[in-house]
């Protein structure tokens, strides 16, 4: 391990790296018990779904680990199971396979983009409010999700929106199981997200508001949902912009989370080259993990921002990401327990995250309007149009015109006229759906 990883070299040892494993792993584990509630939405086998999860951040975490030995999870990102289940599937009218085949799709362009190099380019040409915009936008779209799934917002003929019954039992456990993450957080305790989750589930069993199925199992059949793709379907009409999206949703978030973690954890030279051995090969093994995700079954796999909890425990060499991965593995045979959760649960999780990602808006520049203006309507429509889709469109078709307005059209990048063009070329030809 000492030769492989280089924990002399990086400071660290196998004590610490396996800590910061742990650590890592309990802040994340939380998606192994969301994903499948969102995904299964859509029709898909749940338990599937969940098996699919633990796989693809196992595989994820492990190919981050081992070729590019950075101390980064990897599983299926919050935000794009959203657009998948939601939008994609539920608003568009496609099947669950043909988005499957939209991931694997967005894998391979995002793996040509990361081989290029045209991916750092893209990085390095969207606008830092705009991307703050995007990570908002996104957190409110998850929000607006958990508060219709609790019940908290219900569907008011009058004002579109309206306040729902806050005395029903699930209602109340959401609430509940949400002032729990937050306290828990708060007070620094590891996994809070996840021992809120299991709070919440075992009340919902207690007091009758839902079914206790087991706790450990052998692992349930991945079959269905395994190779179940449907790339050529995916091609068809109407499915360029959902690509467009998970590519660029792909780049953004995964780009900078590995970024950020990296740099946190010493990992990077300052300045806008990165310089770094190793961050090419972290930039494919990201790109690699969506792929193989869609092969398994799921939504986009990404780099996730928790892997900084680790840091902050000593983590620095990919073998606290191996340990992840290893952990993935182990939760295989916890498909009862994650049945057993219900959605009453996974709502305060993803009303949480939602308050994580809101943060990002301190980053937008509040006191020049051709900044705030597009980042704001960015963030706006992601909930108000129920799309990620919509919501990116907004944002970049009006930094464009905007900037343009103002005199400002040589500050926009070559890559934000060619994103705000394509959209444009989606409405006027493939119309709002």
């Amino acid at each position: 391990m000492e030769k492989y990883f280089k924990l002399s070299e990086h400071g660290s040892n196998v004590r610490t790296e396996v800590i910061a494993g742990i650590t890592t792993f309990l802040t994340m584990a939380y998606i192994i018990f969301v994903n499948p509630d969102i995904l299964s939405s859509t029709g898909m086998d749940r338990d599937a779904v969940f098996i699919a999860t633990c796989l693809a951040a196992a595989i994820g975490s492990a190919v981050m680990g081992l070729w590019a030995n950075w101390p980064i999870g990897m599983a299926p990102g919050m935000g794009l199971n959203a657009f998948f289940a939601f939008t994609v599937v539920g608003a568009m009218g496609f099947t669950w396979q043909q988005a499957l085949g939209a991931v694997f799709i967005s894998g391979i362009i995002f793996l040509i983009l990361s081989i290029t190099g045209i991916r750092r380019w893209l990085i390095a040409g969207i606008p830092v409010s705009m991307r703050s915009g995007v990570a908002a936008g996104i957190g409110m779209f998850l929000a607006i999700i958990a508060m219709k799934t609790s019940g908290i917002v219900v569907d008011n003929p009058a004002t579109l929106v309206g306040l729902g019954d806050l005395t029903a039992p699930g209602t109340l456990l959401t609430i509940a199981g949400f002032f729990i993450i937050v306290a828990l957080d708060a007070l620094r305790v590891k996994g809070a997200i996840l021992i809120g989750i299991l709070v919440i589930t075992v009340a919902s069993i207690l007091l009758g508001v839902s079914e206790f199925g087991g706790i450990i199992s052998t692992p349930p059949s991945i079959m269905p949902t395994f190779l179940q793709l449907d790339v050529m379907g995916a091609l068809s009409y109407g499915i360029f912009h959902v690509i467009l999206v998970m590519v660029l949703v792909e780049v953004f978030d995964a780009t900078g989370t590995l970024i950020g973690v990296a740099k946190r954890a010493g990992l990077l030279t300052e300045g806008p080259t990165h310089r770094n051995p190793n961050l090419g090969r972290a930039l494919m093994a990201d790109s690699t993990a969506i792929t193989v995700g869609s092969l398994l079954g799921t939504s986009s796999t990404t780099a996730y921002v928790e892997s900084a909890s680790g840091v902050q425990a000593g983590g620095r060499t990919g073998l606290t990401a191996l340990v992840v991965a290893a952990l993935f593995l182990l939760a295989t045979f916890f498909a009862p327990l994650a049945g057993s959760v219900p959605a009453y649960a996974t709502a305060p999780a993803l009303l949480f995250v939602a308050t994580l990602m809101m943060r990002e808006l301190v980053e937008v520049n509040w006191d020049d309007v051709t900044e705030a203006a597009p980042a704001a309507l960015t963030a706006l429509a992601m909930p108000l149009t129920y799309s990620i889709a919509n919501g990116l469109a907004f944002g970049f078709i009006s930094y464009a015109v905007i900037k343009l307005l103002t005199g400002k059209a040589g500050q926009v990048h070559a890559a934000t006229w060619i994103v705000a063009g394509l959209f444009v070329i989606k409405f006027a030809f493939f119309g709002s759906h």
